[in-house]
This record gives C-alpha cells, structure tokens and sequence, in this order.
C-alpha cells in the first residue's frame, strides 16, 4: 500500500532509522502493507531528550495555542479520512466500519475534545485556614491553591488494537496539558501514527513536541522507558509487560499510566432481558475480533436462564459472517497476527482439554485461502479454576460459568486477577446496581456495553494504575502543585 519506506519523526525531522526497516503485515491478506523504521536505542534516547528541550517552552505555551493546534490536526485527520481509513484497516485488519468509525473518527474526535480540554481551568481555590500561633510561625490565615501542572516528558506506549484511538487518547491530552510526548506504536500497525504525526507538524506543532520512534523488537520500547529524559509512560497492553514497564518505572519513580489486561465478566441475573445480554456479550464475537480488553468475555450466568442464554448466544454467533474485512457484509475480520491465532486456539484446545464444551466455533475459518481468521468460539460447562476462564485470551472467545444466586454472582465475578470493566444485565435496576456497586472492577456496565466518554476509564487489581478519559486523562497527564500564602 505505501511504496517510500517510513522514517522515524524525531525533533521535528523526518529521519532515517539507523537499524533499517520491517515489513507490517496486512493480516486478511498477508501482503506487504509497508516498510517500518527501526529506531536504534540511541535514536530513541535523542528523540526523548528533544522532547526535554521542547518542554520548557511547549509547557510554558498560552493553552489557546496548544489548543489550536490540536483542533487544526483534528482537521487534517478528517481531510485525508479516507485514504487513513484505508491504512488503518490494512495495518489492523479491522472491518470497514470500525476503521472509519471506531478508528480514524475516534481519533479525530479526541483530539478535538482535548482541544477544549486545554483551555479547562487548571487552578482551584482551596478555603483559607485560620492557623494558631506556634513553631510554624504566627497566627494568620493562610490561603491556598491546587494547581494542575505537566509531568514533563511522557512515553507513550500504544496498542495494536485499534492504531487511532488509542494514540489519540494519550498524545492529545497529554499535549493540551503542556507536556511533550514521544510515541512509541505498537510494532503490528505503527504507520497509522505516524500519519498522526504527518498532522500535528502540518498543524504546526512545534519542533520536539511529538516525536515518533518504532521497532519490531523489544529494544525500542524499552530504551522509550527507561531514558533519563522521560518522566511519565503511558502504557496499553498485556499485564504482563506493563508489570516490566513498572519495575522499570519504579527505580526512578517515573510517573505511571497503565491500561492493561481484562477478563470483563458479564453477570447475567435470571431477570435479565436476554436479547440484550446476548447483543452485549456478542460483540466479544466480532468487534475488533475479540482483540479488545473491556470485552464481557467471562459470561457468569444465573442458572435458570443458563440454557436459554446459551442458545441465543449460539444463534447470535452464526449470524456472524467471518471474511474479508474491507467486504460488504463482514462482521468478523481477521486476528492481528499468525501468531495470535495460534496463541486463540491453543486456549481452545486448552478449553477443551479442562472440561468445556465447545457449542460453536473452534475450528478454523478460510473464508478466502488466507489470512488470519479464527472463528467466533462459545465454550459452556466452564468452572472458574479453569485457564480459559481466568486468563486473557484477547479473541473472538467467550467462556460461561453457570451460577445459583446473586451472591455467588459476585462472588465468581471478583474471583479474577482483573478488573477492568465489569457487566450486569437484569430487569430490576435497583437490583442491578446493587450488584454494579460490589463488583471489584473500575467500570461497570447495566444493560449495556456502552461508555460515557466522559467517565474515569481504569482498572482495579492487574487492569492498571490510574484513570484517563474525559477530563481524567488531563488530570493523569499532570501533577498536582500546592501554593499557600498568609492572608
């Protein structure tokens, strides 16, 4: 699809990576969509210390101007839309309709959002304090001010699942709060960002704001993490590297934002609408394939509508056409790579090995000779010790564990290393909530799968550190500073 070989973006300058380039990969097709560049650790480590440089004055910016220039961006991703689209879907193999409208749309939006953001008071007024005489000085009235100020150089580590959003949700709010960013994208899709890039220096961003360093190996990353000039990273991806990024983070206490695994359990009450379950809980089946974190994967449901669940869910399942994702009419696309396909299907064999009953799925597709397709799986006759039900298999797989009453409900939902999002579904609200309010999850979810984008976004226990969306991500993407005087 894109015939130059990318270079990295680094103070401003496009450049030519020092360790050559990688092909990426389309995974419906398995062709070359284009070259990526392979930054060098130290290239990493000047593109940090150009985001030093920049900090003082970029911070320092009238938050108009700050937001102008996200606004103007938002402007040029909406002007080349299509042919970003375009990119976008072959880089991540999401359908039509999620790479313009959950990928590029989102995207832009959030950059329009934080553009507004930017001009967000930043200061709050704290009631004065009469304070008596003593070693502390005389007596007075002190008063106060918190201030949100920017960390300084923030990393951002995105994820593949959806190359637009996800970068947009952590370098626009990070750059309407006064910081500098070097983004590091996912090795799978990383020419989706740097067309990002292409509109923040055409919006006039200045020099060593953003800077874009990528790399198939492990290296890159680790040099954005662990560079001297860097005092935050924002993280998305497994539990498992973020708990590498942390420790790495923690010796010189770096400042942290960690959106990490999930295992979003669906409790569906025996008073539930279950059509609306069923619509929640298959989008597991088809919405970025399964490959998303807050997806209701561990269905916990109340045994007298166990059978009755299983059956539509069943039914829902073969509704779904797995194909060819830029065709009319495909709801499933392909995983993102070889290699995760085959990680999917060893955990349904696993399923299979541990006791569930696989109701539909399980074998592999081949809608079109090639590709890396996996069909939309239902294992039932789950028990919560088995691996298929506490671990993360970020695909098309949705396991069900039957259960009693409401307290055991609770009980099996909380049993997880995870807590992102969290899902009930019943026809009592009251009840629901009840519920909603006991479940260790940082968001949760009644009757629906939908979001407020404006909510705190987070996990509780191995989900992550921290919250973002809305005005929460300016608030993750700064520190609080206190100012007190005597009245």
């Amino acid at each position: 699809m894109t015939t130059t070989p990318q270079r990295l973006f680094i103070d401003g300058e496009w450049t030519e990576p020092a360790d050559g380039h990688y092909e990426v990969v389309d995974p419906a097709t398995e062709e070359t969509v284009g070259l990526a560049p392979e930054a060098s650790r130290a290239q990493v480590y000047e593109a940090a210390s150009a985001a030093r440089d920049a900090f003082a004055t970029w911070s320092r910016t009238r938050p108009e101007e700050r937001a102008a220039i996200l606004d103007r961006a938002a402007d040029l991703m909406q002007r080349d839309f299509l042919a970003n689209a375009e990119l976008a879907q072959a880089e991540s193999g999401a359908t039509t309709g999620t790479a313009r409208g959950m990928q590029v749309a989102v995207g832009a939006a959030r950059f329009r959002r934080y553009a507004k953001g930017a001009l967000e008071p930043v200061e709050e007024a704290i009631p004065p304090q009469i304070n008596e005489a003593g070693p502390m000085g005389r007596a007075g009235i002190f008063g106060a001010l918190a201030g949100r100020r920017p960390v300084g150089v923030v990393t951002c580590i995105t994820s593949y699942n959806n190359p637009w959003a996800n970068p947009a949700g952590k370098v626009a709010p990070a750059l309407a709060m006064g910081n500098t960013v070097v983004v590091k994208p996912a090795p799978q899709d990383p020419l989706s960002v740097y067309r990002m890039a292409e509109a923040l220096a055409e919006a006039g961003v200045p020099a060593g704001v953003v800077n874009v360093v990528s790399g198939s190996a492990p290296g890159v990353g680790e040099a954005a993490v662990d560079s001297p000039d860097v005092d935050m990273v924002s993280f998305t991806g497994s539990t498992a590297v973020g708990q590498r990024i942390a420790e790495v983070c923690g010796r010189s206490m770096k400042r942290q934002l960690m959106e990490l695994g999930g295992k979003g359990a669906a409790v569906v009450l025996d008073d539930a609408d279950l059509d609306s379950a069923v619509a929640g809980i298959g989008t597991t089946f088809s919405f970025y394939s399964g490959q998303i974190c807050t997806a209701p994967t561990r269905v916990l449901v109340q045994r007298a509508v166990h059978d009755a669940l299983i059956e539509k869910l069943t039914a829902y399942a073969g509704y779904l056409t797995v194909g060819d994702p830029t065709a009319k009419g495909t709801v499933v696309g392909p995983v993102i790579s070889a290699a995760h396909r085959d990680r999917i299907e060893s955990y349904v064999e696993l399923g299979r090995k541990e006791g569930a009953r696989v109701v539909t799925g399980g074998e592999r597709p081949d809608p079109t000779g090639r590709g890396f397709y996996v069909a939309p799986t239902l294992l039932a006759d789950c028990t919560n010790d088995m691996r298929v039900v506490r671990e993360e298999i970020f695909g098309p797989v949705v396991v069900v564990v039957a259960f009693d009453d409401e307290e055991e409900g609770v009980a099996l939902a909380n049993d997880s290393d995870y807590g992102l999002i969290d899902y009930v579904w019943s026809g009592d609200v009251a009840r629901a909530f009840r519920v909603a309010r006991r479940l260790r999850a940082g968001g949760v979810g009644v009757n629906t799968i939908g979001r407020n984008m404006e909510a705190p976004f987070g996990g509780f226990k191995r989900s992550g550190v921290g919250r973002d969306v809305g005005s929460y991500a300016l608030h993750a993407y700064s520190e609080l500073q206190s100012i007190v005087w005597p009245g």
